[in-house]
């Protein structure tokens, strides 16, 4: 366990990066806000972590699984199939809470697989062997997930927005 001063530090430090990968999973605000809580209360009363220097790794495990558990529930499962059936959503989407650029809505849209590589990797900025460790696959699958992700943004982007977000 954690002294209150050096929990809140860390939580500073590491709360965006992880809502944003659990927004990446599930694509809805207050469920990655649910997702965060319960994985900063798992990460202060685990006793079994210890600090070399894969904190940032260790997090973002605890949230991927916490975000894979979510899209196999029942409730997941649940509201997807309402949001089939209404003809309107009222929660707020990401798109009015956050500015989002058109890669990253592309980036949305990818299958799931291939999401979290290029998510990882490029939104943010853990090496390969880190995502390797983090989804347990192979550091092979995970280069080979990230030239399929690219070759389908490349076919998916018009020629203009890849030229616009290059000079942004």
């Amino acid at each position: 366990m954690y002294q209150a001063d050096q929990f809140e530090k860390i939580m500073d430090n590491y709360t965006d990066l992880l809502f944003r990968i659990a927004y990446y999973y599930t694509q809805d605000v207050q469920i990655s806000e649910d997702i965060i809580q319960e994985t900063w209360i798992k990460f202060y009363w685990d006793r079994n972590y210890q600090e070399r220097n894969e904190l940032k790794a260790y997090l973002a495990t605890i949230v991927t699984n916490k975000c894979k558990d979510y899209l196999k529930s029942w409730a997941y499962r649940k509201i997807v199939l309402h949001k089939k059936l209404s003809f309107f959503n009222s929660i707020k989407s990401y798109d009015e809470l956050y500015e989002s650029s058109p890669l990253e809505e592309e980036v949305l849209l990818l299958p799931l697989k291939i999401k979290e590589a290029i998510v990882y990797f490029y939104f943010e900025d853990f090496s390969i062997k880190e995502i390797s460790r983090i989804l347990t696959i192979p550091e092979g699958t995970v280069k080979s997930r990230l030239r399929r992700g690219k070759e389908l943004l490349k076919e998916r982007l018009t020629t203009s927005e890849m030229e616009m977000m290059l000079y942004e």
